[in-house]
């Protein structure tokens, strides 16, 4: 499944379902096929996707230092490198914050 969250104050953010869905959560939002985080709901939405971001980017840190190894052990060069939460939240958290800006809600499953 791909979700694509809109608004009229960026250009479309789109993921696979598993990810999408933990942003929603992370949000505070609830899982659902169709959903928006209107203009009031914005700076919450913000503060806590930057919490999840700030709490991920230790893990992330040690998790890139684990991968350089492994990268450098793995024959023919066939393993997958890790994408962090601080990496996929990031278009996500751009599209919020201009939304915020520009007084827009953030939808998606429209």
């Amino acid at each position: 499944m791909i979700v694509t969250f809109k608004s009229a104050a960026s250009a479309d953010v789109i993921y696979f379902g598993d990810v999408a869905k933990r942003l929603m959560e992370l949000m505070g939002k609830d899982v659902a096929d169709k959903g928006i985080v209107t203009v009031e709901q914005l700076p919450v939405a913000i503060a806590r996707l930057k919490a999840a971001i700030a709490a991920d980017k230790e893990l992330h840190r040690q998790h890139l230092m684990d991968e350089e190894q492994k990268l450098e052990a793995a024959e023919g060069g066939n393993a997958r490198p890790f994408v962090s939460l601080t990496q996929r939240a990031a278009p996500l958290l751009a599209m919020l914050e201009e939304s915020l800006n520009e007084a827009k809600p953030v939808m998606w499953g429209i």
